[in-house]
């Protein structure tokens, strides 16, 4: 794969057709009004470490996220994840793409969080023996071995981040997507969510992680770059020191702008 970019984005757009109630319809049954929700984004990201994409709500940054993992195509502008090509090689993107979605929905609520890992593993073709040996060593690297046989249903916030991240590195990608992970935890559990992300993902596994958060404390304490996403558009990029200044100026406009 090269020493390249880890990420990178040249030149994307992407827009949404806006919902209409059903009145607007019968009356304008043809009108339609699209929202950009990105406009003209570059961004690089290197290999290893922690990418924070900061951004007030409505940013774009879920939607970047699924641009990034090719479950969404962008309109124009071209995405690569280590040298693949979104667009035209989206395959190869799912392989070296791991996500992690804050609101998660997709798990099995009735089964195990061992059944559910073992059907997302035969997603992802790995045979029974690979998934299991895989699942275990997750199980071991994350702490879930006492939550494995809990029923998705009766497992805390905390312990269901943990297995969606568990979901999203059975296949050991080298690149890891991560929507608001610390949404809805308590201090404590956000706090070790943090240290996991730090000192496993990146410390022992040597991951490359692209962390959206509108979270300033998170951004300062876990990420090494910060790039500053708003109105659809990246605003300013580098060290944590050097772009929370503008972050907070950002945050406090949108703030006082809702009120």
């Amino acid at each position: 794969m090269g020493e390249g970019p880890a990420i990178e984005l040249r030149g994307v757009h992407k827009r949404f057709t806006q919902p209409r109630p059903l009145a607007q319809i019968l009356r304008r049954p043809f009108a339609r009004k699209r929202i950009e929700v990105l406009t003209g984004l570059d961004l690089t990201v290197k290999p290893g470490g922690v990418t924070g994409l900061l951004g007030p709500n409505g940013a774009g940054k879920t939607t970047l996220l699924r641009i990034l993992a090719a479950s969404v195509l962008p309109d124009c502008g071209r995405v690569f994840i280590l040298g693949a090509d979104a667009r035209r090689q989206p395959a190869r993107v799912h392989r070296r793409v791991g996500v992690v979605l804050g609101d998660e929905r997709s798990f099995f609520w009735r089964l195990s969080a061992e059944q559910n890992l073992r059907f997302f593993a035969a997603l992802c073709d790995l045979p029974a023996k690979r998934a299991r040996a895989r699942i275990a060593e997750l199980a071991e690297l994350l702490d879930l071995g006492g939550e494995l046989s809990k029923p998705f249903r009766n497992l805390s916030t905390g312990w269901r981040h943990r297995l969606a991240l568990a979901r999203a590195l059975l296949h050991d990608p080298p690149v890891l997507l991560m929507d608001e992970p610390t949404q809805g935890l308590d201090p404590g559990a956000a706090e070790r969510a943090r240290r996991l992300i730090t000192e496993r993902l990146v410390g022992r596994l040597g991951k490359t992680v692209l962390l959206a958060t509108h979270d300033l404390i998170e951004a300062q304490q876990v990420c090494d770059r910060l790039a500053l996403l708003v109105e659809g558009r990246i605003l300013a990029e580098g060290a944590p020191g050097e772009v929370l200044p503008r972050a907070r100026r950002v945050f406090e406009l949108a703030t006082s702008s809702e009120d």
